[in-house]
């Protein structure tokens, strides 16, 4: 399908705010469970990787029932009855590996449902990938904007019948290629409540199954967003950071922009040479005063 390619049913389009539908076979999972440790997908692990008890919580890793199988993802939240307010995390193009799965052990021990799918799953098993570029070509590139959207939604609704999440208090955050998913999930969702984007980016190329880029749905985003960014980020010039704070105004919408100085790409994954601990903890400290004081709490 070429980039301005018509769908063939615009009827359907109506819940997926002009995310195009993909012409992919449902052909099943690749992946049917999630990774073990770390991704290999990194030149070395750093000393300073956080690993967050179960004390407390429920963690593990679960399947989620969507329309072509059931998707892995994992799953922490607190013990007790709840209901929990519910934070889908969104994972950076890695896949769910052992960074992602702390981040919902971090949130549950912070008072939420945290739930992270495996938005790759069908694509490719990037468990197995040691090349960034070869993740991105093969398995991100060819994941389609509309199927990360419903799956979010399944996901949500899970949550909410599974996993003792209150459906009327849900946030999403998401990391690099996750925080880009969090801007078009703010311009898909009725339901979001509040997003927090740590360093998505507001380029990247339009296609038939990704038609949007994250600059392109900020006049339609229906949540508040906070997003986290840094300023020697060699990805994401400043520049483009600060149009897309100035759109978000122009566009009457409710959107925080933080940059932090010398901080790099990636600076929250505490497992890679990128991580600046002030920024991180600075920004986790932002992302639950953003969630608490935006109905997700």
């Amino acid at each position: 399908m070429s980039d301005d390619a018509a769908p063939r049913d615009a009827n359907d389009l109506e819940q997926l705010d002009g995310l195009v539908i993909p012409p992919f076979s449902r052909r099943g999972f690749v992946m049917t469970g999630l990774m073990s440790g770390l991704t290999l997908a990194t030149t070395r692990v750093e000393a300073q990787a956080i690993r967050t008890d179960e004390a407390g919580i429920v963690a593990g890793e679960v399947r989620i029932p969507v329309g072509d199988g059931p998707m892995p993802a994992y799953r922490a939240m607190p013990e007790g009855a709840g209901p929990f307010p519910i934070v889908l995390v969104v994972e950076e193009i890695f896949g769910v590996h052992e960074y992602i799965k702390d981040i919902c052990r971090r949130l549950a021990k912070a008072g939420f449902t945290a739930v992270a799918p495996e938005l790759f799953a069908r694509q490719g098993d990037v468990s197995k990938m040691t090349d960034v570029q070869e993740i991105v070509r093969e398995v991100v590139s060819k994941t389609p904007d509309a199927q990360v959207m419903g799956d979010l939604d399944a996901t949500a609704a899970w949550a909410a019948a599974e996993a003792k999440g209150d459906s009327g208090k849900l946030g999403v955050t998401g990391w690099c290629r996750g925080g880009r998913t969090v801007w078009l999930y703010a311009a898909h969702s009725a339901s979001l409540k509040a997003g927090v984007a740590w360093y998505g980016n507001f380029g990247g190329n339009r296609t038939g199954i990704q038609p949007k880029t994250a600059a392109d749905v900020i006049p339609d985003i229906r949540a508040p967003i906070l997003g986290l960014y840094g300023a020697a980020d060699t990805g994401i010039p400043v520049a483009d950071v600060e149009k897309a704070r100035d759109a978000a105004k122009a566009a009457g919408k409710t959107v925080d922009i933080v940059i932090y100085p010398d901080a790099p790409h990636g600076f929250h994954a505490d497992y890679r040479p990128s991580y600046r601990k002030g920024p991180a903890e600075e920004g986790w400290s932002r992302m639950l005063a953003w969630f608490r004081d935006h109905g997700v709490a």
